[in-house]
C-alpha cells in the first residue's frame, strides 16, 4: 500500500498521518521491517519492570539496532529518538520494536543484555529534525556523484547506496565488489568533495537489494526489503526437490542470486518425499525397462514409459514399492500395466468443461465471415432510373481545385 492510498487518515496539510514516513516511502509500502509487537498488552507486576532496551531501525528499516533508555525517556513504538554513535556524534532514528518482544528478539540473535549497548539520547528538537531532513534530502545527489567519481578512478565497484548521519557529518557508502578494491584515493576525493567522514561498507548482492527494494515476480514486494533479515543459502537441490526446471532466469531474484522463497516450501517437500522409493528411476519388467518420467509428491503418484508406442503408465507410491519387491525377490512382472489402479487414473483425469459458455471457436470463426461479407444493393433493372441518374450527375457544377466553395465558369 503506497503512501497515496494510506487508510490511516491524513493530516490538514494532505499528507498521510498513519505511517509518519508522510509520502517518503522508499519501497512503495508502509510494511518495510516492521515487526506486530503481540506482547505489548503484557501486564507488569512490582517485581518486574518494562523492558528498557528498544529497537530502532533507521532509513525506513534498511538498518536496525538495539539501544538502552537509560534516562527513563517516555518514547513508544513509532516515535523519533535521538541515538548516541559508535564513531562521535549523534543519529535519529525511529522505534521499531518495545517491550518484551525485544527481549525475545535478542535472546534470538544471541545478544546478551549486559552487553555494550549504545543509550538513547533524547527526543529529537525541531533543530534536529531539520538537519536530519537536510542530510536525507543529500543521499541520492551524494549516490550520483560517488559513482561518478568512482568511475573516474576505474574502480570496479557498484555504490549501491549512501546514508547520512543523523548530525549530517558522517556518510556510509554501501557497495558491491567482485574483487578486492583499493579505494584510499576515493575516500580522499569523497571527503574534499563532500565534506563529511566517509565509511565504506562492502555488502553483498542480497543486501544491495534489499536496501534498493523492488517487485518481485510474483508481484509483492521483495521479501528481503519488507520482513525477511537473514540470508540462508539456497541451492539447485531444493528446485530439484520441487520438480522445478533448472531454469536460471526463472529461478533468479533481482539480485542474480536463487530466490530465497524457494526455501519456504522445501521442508514440506522433503517431508513428503521421505515414503517415496528409493532407487525408482527404471523398473524392469519382462517387457522391457521403464523409466521414470514425472512424479507428483503430494498426490504420491508417480508416471512410468511403457515399452512400445504405449502411452505413460500411472502409478502410486505403494504400488511401485510392491513392484520393487517382486524384482529384488526374482519375480519381475511381465509388465506395468496389471497393476494400474483404474479408479485413480479416471480420478487425477481433468474433466474440461465449457467454462465460456455456449461460445466455441467454430461460432467466432463464422461470425468473423458474416463480418466480412458486405451486403452490395442491387442497382435495378430499370434502364430509365440508370440514365436519369447519368443526366442528373453532368448537371452538377465543376468544383475548382485552387477555391472548392466557387464553381468554374463554363467556357464556350
Amino acid at each position: 500500500m503506497g503512501c497515496s492510498s494510506c487508510a490511516s487518515g491524513t493530516q490538514a496539510n494532505g499528507k498521510p498521518a498513519g505511517c509518519r514516513s508522510n509520502g517518503g516511502c522508499a519501497t512503495g509500502g508502509c510494511n518495510r521491517m516492521n515487526v506486530y509487537d503481540w506482547l505489548s498488552d503484557l501486564p507488569f507486576s512490582a517485581q518486574q519492570d518494562n523492558f528498557k532496551i528498544v529497537e530502532v531501525s533507521f532509513k525506513n528499516g534498511s538498518r536496525k539496532g538495539y539501544y538502552r533508555n537509560t534516562a527513563n525517556i517516555d518514547c513508544h513504538t513509532g516515535d523519533l529518538v535521538v541515538v548516541e554513535t559508535s564513531t562521535g556524534g549523534h543519529d535519529i532514528g525511529q522505534i521499531s520494536l518495545s517491550g518484551e518482544l525485544v527481549r525475545l528478539q535478542m535472546r534470538k540473535k544471541n545478544i546478551s543484555e549486559k552487553s555494550d549497548i549504545k543509550r538513547i539520547l533524547r527526543i529529537p528538537s525541531e533543530k534536529d529534525l531539520e538537519t536530519w531532513e537536510q542530510a536525507r534530502n543529500l543521499e541520492f545527489s551524494t549516490m550520483l556523484m560517488s559513482r561518478v567519481i568512482a568511475r573516474q578512478l576505474n574502480l570496479n565497484m557498484k555504490i549501491g547506496d549512501v546514508e547520512y548521519q543523523g548530525d549530517g557529518r558522517k556518510a556510509t557508502f554501501y557497495y558491491t565488489a567482485d574483487e578486492r578494491i583499493d579505494f584510499r584515493e576515493l575516500i580522499k576525493l569523497y571527503a574534499r568533495e563532500f565534506k563529511v567522514k566517509i565509511e565504506m561498507r562492502q555488502i553483498g548482492a542480497r543486501q544491495e537489494a534489499s536496501r534498493i527494494g523492488g517487485i518481485g515476480t510474483c508481484g509483492r514486494e521483495l521479501c528481503c526489503s519488507t520482513w525477511l533479515n537473514e540470508f540462508k543459502s539456497v541451492s539447485t537441490a531444493a528446485a530439484r526437490y520441487q520438480n522445478l526446471a533448472i531454469n536460471q532466469s526463472k529461478l533468479s531474484g533481482q539480485c542474480g542470486r536463487l530466490k530465497c522463497c524457494l526455501n519456504y516450501e522445501l521442508d514440506t517437500y522433503l517431508d513428503a518425499l521421505k515414503d517415496f522409493p528409493k532407487d525408482a528411476e527404471v523398473l524392469y519388467t519382462q517387457a522391457g525397462k521403464s523409466v521414470l518420467i514425472k512424479t507428483d509428491i503430494f498426490k504420491r503418484l508417480m508416471w512410468y514409459t511403457v515399452p512400445g508406442p504405449n502411452p505413460p503408465v500411472m502409478l502410486r507410491v505403494d504400488e511401485v514399492k510392491q513392484i520393487q519387491k517382486l524384482i529384488k525377490s526374482g519375480q519381475a512382472p511381465e509388465s506395468l500395466e496389471p497393476f494400474v489402479n483404474k479408479k485413480t487414473e479416471a480420478a487425477v483425469k481433468v474433466q474440461f468443461e465449457d467454462v465460456v459458455g455456449q461460445a466455441t471457436l467454430e461460432d467466432i470463426d463464422k461470425f468473423k465471415k458474416k463480418k466480412r461479407k458486405r451486403k452490395k444493393k442491387p442497382l435495378g433493372n430499370d434502364s430509365g432510373n440508370i440514365e436519369q441518374t447519368a443526366k442528373d450527375e453532368t448537371k452538377l457544377p465543376v468544383v475548382s481545385r485552387r477555391n472548392p466553395n466557387k464553381p468554374d465558369k463554363k467556357s464556350d
